[in-house]
């Protein structure tokens, strides 16, 4: 049975424009119930599109307690909790854990380059410090290190480590992740939503789908589609995805993102600074994108 399956809504945090740019908790609940109402089988707080490069540890645990309260159980809730020191890592997964969190996703020490024994050595200090599974995070492009077959395959012995997350984009990689947790009760979830269709068939239980923000429903019947052998409709869908992708590379993660759920009546404000406002340019292909999925805007 898959700890990790399906489509997991890595949520974005919503920020009011007030001088803090604090996070606005009403429209934190607005964006469950729409990603609920999605078909989404599980929600991911402090992801990358949730900005937890940006956020203290307080609001990290405080916000994802509200949603672990706002979901009341309907479907899992998972916390990012990793961090470049193994000491505020264990603290935040311990924390998650007390919070309520199903399991913690734990990106890699990023920053500064560490050995393969370093980063198990992390990842086994994380995992004793909490009961529930624990989800290995693998972005290279912002931590700089790629999460070698190798490591992966040593740290999944781990009892509770229970999968991995794969962003690189790479499905030579992933498909070794797959290859390193076979026989293992180990979970490997695609991070990339252009690759969705092709981690399904090379044996990914799950994605971790930042369009699925706002397009909900698109991931999950692509998702659906492929889990029923649906070849045809799985490919309509994958194609489905590139609109909002290509809008999403016009900016900062998770600017254009933000902004489209913005236009779409979810109050979910700006990406935090030093990421700007968007452009009026860019908000009129954002625009044009909602037309594309037939989402009412503003």
């Amino acid at each position: 049975m898959s700890t990790f399956s399906g489509v997991i809504v890595p949520m974005v945090t919503p920020f009011r424009r007030d001088e803090g740019q604090t996070i606005n908790y009403e429209a934190g609940e607005q964006l469950v119930e729409r990603i609920i109402a999605g078909g989404a089988s599980g929600i991911f707080t402090f992801g990358s599109n949730g900005e937890f490069h940006v956020c203290t540890p307080d609001e990290k645990i405080e916000f994802s307690k509200f949603v672990i309260e706002k979901v009341a159980g309907r479907v899992p809730v998972y916390v990012g909790t990793g961090s470049c020191s193994t000491r505020e890592a264990v603290e935040m997964s311990k924390r998650a854990e007390d919070a309520g969190a199903s399991a913690v996703s734990v990106i890699n020490p990023y920053f500064m380059k560490v050995s393969d024994a370093e980063i198990e050595g992390y990842y086994e200090a994380v995992a004793e410090s909490v009961k529930i599974p624990v989800l290995m995070y693998n972005i290279p492009k912002s931590t700089g290190t790629n999460l070698s077959p190798e490591v992966v395959a040593r740290v999944a012995e781990i009892d509770n480590v229970k999968g991995v997350k794969d962003s690189s984009g790479n499905m030579e990689n992933l498909a070794a992740y797959v290859e390193a947790a076979r026989g293992k009760d180990v979970d490997v979830l695609v991070g990339s939503d252009g690759k969705i269709s092709a981690a399904h068939a090379l044996g990914a239980s799950g994605a971790i789908a930042g369009t699925a923000n706002l397009i909900t429903n698109v991931v999950v019947s692509l998702w659906r589609a492929l889990e029923e052998g649906d070849s045809e409709a799985a490919a309509s869908y994958q194609a489905d995805v590139e609109p909002i992708r290509d809008v999403l590379h016009m900016g900062s993660t998770p600017q254009t993102l933000k902004r489209a759920l913005e236009l779409a009546g979810v109050p979910v404000g700006p990406a935090r600074r030093p990421v700007a406002e968007t452009t009026p340019e860019v908000d009129e292909k954002v625009r044009a994108m909602l037309d594309h999925y037939g989402i009412a805007h503003e």
